[in-house]
């Protein structure tokens, strides 16, 4: 499973035809999708070939897994029109959908896959896939706070669920969440009087950071 991409909308905005030019594309019965012919506007998955008129528009595009080390101050999101967004730090090449959201003020680990299923994997609430973050407050940590921490922090929205966190050092510790509610981190720690400095994520589920610097990436491979 890839991600989808609808015919016409291709054709116009990655291929530049305009919009009649699409139209009779799909009309013509001379445009393919994996060698077979389409006949209407319609879906294809973006790893898909695409031909017209004998005449290849888009190869065969493989599976693409991508870790990205996302720098502080950069919104998770693709959209140009937002100032600081990815693009700014990776060049997009083809469509990649990306797993684990962090919110401007975070760094660390994102990926970055046009494999949809893979992303909706990591991504999806009732899989639980394990999300790794070393967290620096800007008050010494007691085991108070920790136990707290574990057992789950009434944030408003929800009570977090049990969660790992151990100390690092007097301002730092690690903490293993099952769940991705927005800025959960940060509220928790807010909850308890505490106040985030620093947040950055070091692993989701079997992939980890690594030695990545702010702006890096490198491609992995998934069995």
């Amino acid at each position: 499973m890839s991600f989808r991409l609808n015919i016409k909308y291709y054709l116009v905005h990655s291929l530049g035809f305009t919009n009649k030019e699409a139209i009779r594309a799909i009309e013509s019965h001379q445009l393919t999708v994996n060698g077979k012919l389409v006949i209407e506007n319609s879906e294809f998955d973006e790893t898909s070939e695409v031909f017209f008129n004998n005449e290849i528009l888009k190869p065969h595009t493989p599976f693409t897994y991508i870790a990205l080390y996302k720098p502080r101050g950069i919104e998770t999101t693709h959209n140009k029109a937002i100032e600081n967004n990815l693009t700014t730090v990776f060049k997009f090449e083809k469509h990649l959908g990306f797993a684990g959201r962090l919110d401007k003020e975070s760094e660390g680990l994102l990926i970055l896959s046009n494999d949809g299923k893979y992303i909706q994997k990591l991504s999806s609430p009732s899989v639980e896939k394990e999300k790794e973050y070393l967290v620096t407050v800007q008050r010494p940590i007691t085991e108070a706070f920790l136990e707290q921490m574990q057992q789950g922090v009434d944030i408003m929205i929800c009570k977090t669920k049990p969660c790992i966190a151990i100390k690092i050092s007097e301002f730092e510790f690690n903490i293993i969440l099952t769940e991705g509610k927005n800025r959960q981190i940060r509220r928790m720690c807010k909850a308890l009087g505490y106040l985030v400095s620093r947040l950055v994520r070091i692993r989701i589920d079997t992939i980890e950071l690594g030695e990545l610097q702010p702006g890096e990436h490198r491609a992995f491979n998934i069995s």
